[in-house]
């Protein structure tokens, strides 16, 4: 199956966030929101022009894990109820893949079902340690990835197939990286201007008023250290 053109879908785009077995980082997913917040159903109720609002998205959302019944925890005191468990959830367009636990191992259902996504989607995001199941999977073999910053040494030298820079987010086909939890901000604020943007578009007005990053991604605004 072909990846949906996201600039011409032809039906709803199906946004999802897969849950692992663990503890997930809370802003980890919430850029998830970025989509929610682009969508024709919000914008009903949004006091902006006919005009903008034409260029609104349909989505379905899916938050997803191996049994599809068991609630996930999030920081924060969190827990989410899944739509989806692993068997039952349509091929997503868009998976957005948190930091969880820091010694949580994958399952092999979890991996199985992260590669199956990988090749059925448009876009793999993977916020702050959310790389390290695809990093097992093997996804990111021979691409060039980022990750928190504290953690690049290492991973330089446990994952030398891995083209490790330093960056806010990186994007190397359909596969994104970031840096720490708040560069998920960012790089779904670039993956709309990407897709979807362009001087007088409504992602461009929406992205202004909505506040959403746009910072440096070599992180040139801030001080920075050698880690």
């Amino acid at each position: 199956m072909s990846p949906i053109d996201l600039r011409n879908p032809g039906r709803p785009i199906r946004v999802g966030v897969i849950l692992f077995n663990t503890l997930t980082e809370h802003l980890d997913v919430a850029p998830v929101g970025y989509f929610s917040s682009i969508s024709r159903e919000f914008l009903e109720t949004v006091p902006l022009s006919d005009e903008l609002k034409k260029g609104a998205l349909d989505f379905t959302f899916h938050w997803v894990n191996e049994d599809g019944k068991t609630p996930n925890k999030l920081t924060g005191n969190v827990k989410i109820a899944p739509t989806d468990s692993f068997a039952s959830c349509p091929p997503l367009d868009i998976a957005i893949v948190g930091a969880m636990s820091f010694n949580y191992q994958a399952t092999e259902a979890e991996i199985a079902f992260l590669r199956k996504t990988h090749d059925d989607c448009t876009a793999l995001l993977l916020v702050c340690a959310g790389f390290q199941p695809a990093l097992v999977a093997g996804l990111l073999e021979g691409k060039t990835a980022t990750a928190p910053r504290p953690f690049l040494a290492t991973m330089k030298q446990s994952a030398p197939g891995v083209n490790w820079i330093q960056k806010r987010y990186v994007r190397d086909g359909k596969i994104w990286t970031t840096g720490s939890l708040l560069n998920g901000f960012d790089m779904v604020a670039a993956f709309g201007r990407e897709n979807w943007g362009g001087e007088g578009t409504f992602i461009d007005v929406l992205t202004q008023e909505g506040g959403w990053p746009d910072r440096d991604v070599d992180y040139k605004d801030i001080q920075t250290w050698d880690f």
